[in-house]
């Protein structure tokens, strides 16, 4: 009768069965859970069934153990042994990596956008080129870790820097979910267990003054000064303002329906649920809204557009318009994402309710303002402390505090 037992050295489990007479002990990587017993309970239903059925394959179920060659040949007697050599973790015959990864790729990819899915793509493409000719099952956590440690002495493409934590872990995202899924599916212990992604340092936002912002749009090109005045003050992702819509503009209750938005030229739907919002228009936003309708709107469905009346390139704009402009004005080079983060900055410095705010720039709650604008406010608002010193100041100043007479009579 099989049975799962604990190894006291390392508290893997070992499971523990008998096969033509002899008593064999195959010790795994599993730690003792109730997940990982059911995982190995599994394992020894099907050696027990294949034992029954005279179709056992010792080698086919643990290749790296040292009993396997005791089983390639007849025994020559019957006599019990205890094998306990350590093993890979027990698994049944899996496909090679590289089958397995495109259907893994074949079944995803419906849930993803077109830039997420030429992005899995190629990192699908240099996980098969190392992994493919391997079983899944027969990946090891040493060959994650190995893999890990290549790419973090990769250089990062057109720099002279490594590769960065938040580049490896994004990397390494697909082959965890692969190897997740081809553990379900096949009944192996994952090889990811326990790998944590890599520490990514924080990165602040960097966003552009209110003098900033009024060199940028006097300076600007004519034809794109509306264009960046609606980023400023909108809050509105890269792809919301290139995919909006003048069906999307409702100038008489001033409002901008964030509906859909362009990612790499094709039009979707929003980055979250959360995105679909209403944000209100401010009276310069109102305003360059009304003249870019004079400009595009008979000739684009889009309200900024190209010359053939398709959404703009933001890559072409980022270029060619975006960093000479930056350049020209003497101000550190920044993503045009940055305008975003401008916007959150001004309406805290405004004092605009936070609850709004969040609404605005389509987060669900008010977490995230909190955690990534809040540190500007004070800068830009006084709201640091002073307010409380002069409350204080003011009401205590004229009105000697009241003493204490058991203190007083301490000190005299």
């Amino acid at each position: 009768m099989a049975s799962i037992q604990i190894r006291k050295e390392t508290g893997c489990l070992i499971m523990d069965f008998y096969f033509q007479g002899f008593r064999c002990r195959e010790q795994t990587a599993l730690p003792d859970t109730a997940t990982n017993r059911k995982k190995v309970q599994k394992v020894l239903d099907r050696i027990e069934a294949d034992i029954a059925a005279g179709t056992f394959d010792y080698r086919r179920y643990f290749p790296a153990s040292k009993n396997a060659a005791r089983f390639d040949a007849a025994p020559a007697v019957s006599v019990a042994v205890t094998v306990t050599a350590p093993s890979a973790p027990a698994v049944a015959p899996t496909p090679l990596f590289k089958d397995f990864a495109e259907t893994w790729y074949l079944e995803k990819e419906v849930e993803w956008r077109k830039s997420h899915r030429i992005t899995v793509r190629r990192e699908l493409d240099s996980l098969i080129s190392r992994f493919g000719e391997k079983a899944v099952g027969q990946i090891t956590k040493a060959d994650v870790l190995a893999y890990r440690a290549e790419l973090g002495k990769v250089t990062a493409r057109g720099k002279e820097t490594k590769l960065s934590a938040a580049r490896i872990n994004k990397m390494l995202n697909p082959l965890r979910q692969i190897l997740n899924e081809a553990a379900d599916r096949f009944n192996f212990p994952t090889p990811c267990q326990n790998i944590k992604q890599l520490r990514i340092k924080r990165t602040d936002v960097d966003p552009f003054s209110l003098e900033d912002v009024r060199a940028i749009l006097a300076t600007v090109r004519e034809d794109f000064r509306d264009y960046f005045t609606v980023r400023f003050f909108t809050g509105m992702r890269t792809g919301e303002v290139d995919g909006l819509k003048w069906k999307y503009v409702d100038f008489e209750r001033r409002l901008i329906l964030v509906r859909e938005t362009v990612v790499l030229g094709d039009e979707e739907y929003t980055k979250t649920d959360g995105s679909q919002r209403d944000i209100q228009m401010s009276q310069l936003v109102f305003e360059a809204l009304k003249r870019q309708q004079a400009a595009t709107g008979k000739v684009s469905s889009f309200v900024f557009c190209n010359r053939l009346g398709k959404p703009l390139d933001h890559k072409n704009v980022t270029n060619r318009v975006w960093y000479p402009l930056l350049r020209h004005l003497g101000l550190k080079k920044r993503r045009p994402y940055q305008c975003r983060h401008t916007a959150a900055t001004l309406w805290l410095a405004a004092g605009e309710a936070p609850e709004w705010i969040a609404r605005q720039l389509g987060h669900t709650t008010t977490e995230m303002l909190f955690r990534v604008y809040s540190r500007y406010v004070p800068n830009l608002t006084r709201r640091d402390g002073s307010a409380f010193e002069r409350l204080i100041t003011q009401s205590i100043a004229d009105t000697p505090l009241p003493v204490n007479p058991v203190e007083e009579s301490r000190h005299v």
